[in-house]
C-alpha cells in the first residue's frame, strides 16, 4: 500500500476530474460556451506528454554518462508513453476545434506544431527499431532524444507565439489564464493535470517491468 499511495491518489484525482469535468458548473464565455470543459481533457495531455519527455530526456543524459542499458530503456519508454498521450492531445484538441473554430484542423501553427513534434518523436522510434547492434543503438538516440526535447519546446511555445494563431495565448489571443477560471474550475484542471501526470508516469513504469520480463524470459 505505501508504495502504491500515488497510483490510488492519481486513479481519485482522474475519477474526480472527469466527473466533474462533466456535470460541474462552468463559466458561460463567448464562442467556447460548453466545449471549455475540454480544457479539463485537452491540457493535461499535453502536460503529461510534456513531462514524460523531460523524464525520457534524464533517462537518455543518465545512460549517455552510465552506458547503463537500464537507463536506455526508462529512456524509450518514457518516449513511448508520452507518445500516446501525444496523441490524444492531438485527438481531444480536433474534437474542441471542431466545435469552436468550425473544423477540426484549421491551418493553426499550435496544430502544425504539434503534429510536427508527433512525428518528431515517431522518428525516434523508427530511428530505434532501424539499428540492430544494442550499444550503437542506445547511444544514437540517446543523443537524438536529448536534442528533440527543445525543439519540441521552440515549436510548441515560441513558434507559435511569433505569428497568427487561433490557440490562447498565443499570436496575441489572450491566455485562459486572463479567462474567468472560477472557483469551480480551477480544483477540477488541476487536479486532471496532476492525475493524468502520475497515469502517464504509471503507464511508462509499467511498460518498463513488462520489458524487463520480457527480456529476462529471452
Amino acid at each position: 500500500m505505501r508504495k502504491s499511495w500515488w497510483k490510488i491518489l492519481a486513479s481519485l484525482l482522474v475519477l474526480f476530474s472527469i466527473i466533474s469535468g462533466f456535470l460541474g458548473p462552468v463559466p458561460k464565455l463567448p464562442i467556447l460556451h460548453e466545449s471549455i470543459r475540454n480544457l479539463y481533457f485537452h491540457v493535461p495531455m499535453w502536460f503529461t506528454m510534456i513531462i514524460l519527455y523531460l523524464v525520457s530526456v534524464v533517462y537518455s543524459i543518465k545512460y549517455l554518462g552510465s552506458s547503463d542499458a537500464k537507463q536506455d530503456l526508462f529512456a524509450v519508454e518514457f518516449v513511448n508513453a508520452g507518445i500516446i498521450f501525444g496523441f490524444l492531445g492531438l485527438f481531444t484538441g480536433m474534437i474542441w476545434g471542431n466545435y469552436t473554430w468550425g473544423t477540426p484542423w484549421p491551418n493553426d501553427p499550435k496544430m502544425n506544431s504539434a503534429a510536427i513534434t508527433t512525428l518528431m518523436y515517431l522518428a525516434y522510434v523508427v530511428l530505434r527499431n532501424s539499428l540492430d547492434e544494442e550499444q550503437k543503438r542506445a547511444r544514437i538516440s540517446a543523443v537524438y532524444n536529448i536534442f528533440a526535447f527543445p525543439i519540441m519546446i521552440v515549436l510548441l511555445f515560441i513558434l507559435p507565439r511569433m505569428t497568427d494563431s487561433l490557440h490562447p495565448g498565443n499570436g496575441g489571443n489572450p491566455g485562459f489564464g486572463s479567462y474567468d477560471l472560477d472557483s469551480n474550475m480551477r480544483p477540477v484542471f488541476y487536479s486532471a493535470a496532476l492525475g493524468w501526470i502520475l497515469i502517464g508516469v504509471w503507464i511508462a513504469t509499467i511498460r518498463v517491468r513488462t520489458r524487463i520480463l520480457l527480456e529476462k524470459q529471452n
